[in-house]
């Protein structure tokens, strides 16, 4: 069963950062404005009539990271209900079922070339893998028309972000490394209005822009980015992955261009915090990831179990204060911001540590990061962190 709501949840995070939201009720407005009439879909309309299903479904094999952790802390038993809230290429799920008999996955995904890769699992294992098409703000409504009862699961396994399968299809749009259309939307076609990566870089104006990227990629030179952004798209408009990659990249001197450094002290692209902040921001990400926390502490019965893997500090920081019970609210102020000056009170609070809300114990005291061996064997997952806790 399928489940398809509205496009957008509250705009929670956006609230955080008023000039990126403005950006966005106005960008709304122009795009209706534009389209009134006729069948373009916009400035990536010419790359949107490839349907998600003309591409396959064979992959290389998938590395899920910090397995053997979350498997631990999961600590799944026979005949237990595990859902999968982000299935991706589908690693963690097989291992499950590899090696725990009897368990029954709900194999979730927002991306429809996922989720035809849990029909595929599911046809290898009849009648423990349940595929689901979703969103995380569509859960709960979907679980409703289901026979799956809050409090009825065992385990959660959320994993945030970007999945390695969606950045190694160029198609999709989401690696800078590889050309193809500026797209970045995680539910592929599902959603025909939906906005796409191409749309916010050649419809927002230069403020908004660099409000996007420093809400949401953090990035230190927004302003002289999103003014490149601007004056190139007016001789050109702005629609391939590698095209906006070269774009940024005219924003810094030749030598600038690898100067910066990843987790393993390799050389990392200077529109690496660009294509990030779009993908966020095009997709929604911190208020879906906020609604698959909640809606994970919905369907989980007491002493079920919740594993949480992120992949940059927006998301982590999100994780670690929802797990500790503080009070979201809060976060429509400083979004998630490291650089806001905290209360004295707010300070106790987090060197304490361990102090957590009613809801959550936590199951390890500080986050879990990989191991070096496993960073060297997957790359990608070296800005991984996970956080596991137990609901009371």
């Amino acid at each position: 069963m399928i489940c398809c709501v509205s496009v957008r949840s509250s705009p929670l995070s956006w609230k955080a950062n008023l000039a990126a939201w403005r950006a966005w009720m106005s960008w709304k407005f122009s795009v209706h404005s534009s389209t009134a009439g006729s069948t373009s879909s916009g400035p990536g309309s010419p790359d949107r009539t490839q349907e998600p299903s003309s591409v396959s479904t064979e992959r290389p094999p998938h590395t899920p990271v910090m397995l053997k952790e979350v498997l631990h802390y999961l600590d799944i038993h026979p005949g237990q209900m595990v859902l999968d809230m982000t299935f991706g290429g589908g690693g963690h799920t097989k291992a499950i079922l590899n090696t725990v008999p009897d368990v029954t996955v709900l194999a979730m995904d927002r991306d429809p070339i996922a989720f035809a890769l849990a029909q595929e699992l599911a046809m290898e294992h009849c009648g423990q893998v349940q595929p689901l098409l979703s969103r995380f703000s569509e859960l709960e409504t979907l679980l409703s028309h289901m026979t799956i009862k809050p409090g009825s699961v065992d385990a959660v396994l959320l994993d945030a972000g970007c999945s390695s399968m969606q950045m190694d299809q160029p198609e999709r749009g989401f690696s800078l490394s590889k050309d193809g259309p500026l797209d970045m939307r995680m539910d592929g076609h599902r959603y025909p209005d939906m906005p796409c990566a191409a749309d916010v870089v050649s419809t927002l104006d230069q403020q908004a822009l660099a409000s996007i990227l420093t809400a949401y990629g953090e990035e230190r030179h927004a302003r002289k980015i999103a003014s490149t952004i601007v004056e190139a798209r007016r001789l050109k408009p702005i629609t391939r992955t590698q095209q906006l990659a070269s774009v940024v990249a005219g924003s810094f001197p030749a030598a600038a261009i690898h100067s910066r450094k990843d987790r393993l002290q390799r050389p990392a692209h200077v529109a690496t915090k660009t294509f990030q902040a779009l993908r966020i921001f095009v997709n929604d990400e911190l208020n879906e990831l906020y609604a698959g926390l909640r809606a994970a502490q919905t369907i989980l019965k007491p002493g079920g179990r919740l594993c949480v893997l992120t992949f940059h500090s927006l998301e982590d920081r999100l994780v670690k204060r929802f797990l500790q019970g503080g009070d979201m609210s809060y976060l429509q102020q400083c979004h998630f911001s490291q650089s806001k000056r905290r209360t004295g009170k707010e300070k106790v609070e987090e060197e304490k540590g361990g102090r957590v809300g009613v809801h959550w114990f936590p199951l390890r005291r500080k986050v879990i990061k990989p191991q070096k061996e496993d960073v060297e064997e997957n790359p990608r997952g070296r800005s991984a962190k996970l956080r596991a806790a137990l609901k009371l």
